[in-house]
């Protein structure tokens, strides 16, 4: 499946870079082709098989995001994916999370 998806990326990847390119224009410089072949398996297709649907359709799919929708779920999922306490050490957050803890 993984391969047929690669296949299928490579079939649409000008109207990737045209939506990427949109966007730039938009000042969204950091998106990239991936980051929008993301969002399309991930959300706009999330529950479809993409090897069944018609090239028409992927095509219509990719070109008709808009920046807000995509950028929407950048952001939803940056905060998924992120961890919050990263930088802070087992004891640090043990005391953050006591209510009962008084500073001496």
């Amino acid at each position: 499946m993984e391969n047929n998806y690669e296949e299928i990326f490579a079939h649409v990847l000008p109207a990737i870079e045209s939506k990427r390119n949109e966007f730039f224009v938009y000042q969204y410089e950091t998106v990239s082709e991936k980051d929008i072949w993301k969002y399309c398996v991930t959300k706009k297709w999330r529950k479809k098989d993409i090897s069944l649907l018609p090239l028409y359709q992927i095509i219509n799919d990719i070109l008709t995001i808009s920046p807000a929708e995509f950028m929407t779920f950048e952001q939803i999922d940056n905060q998924r994916t992120s961890n919050w306490f990263a930088e802070i050490n087992h004891d640090e957050l043990r005391m953050l999370l006591n209510s009962d803890f008084e500073e001496k």
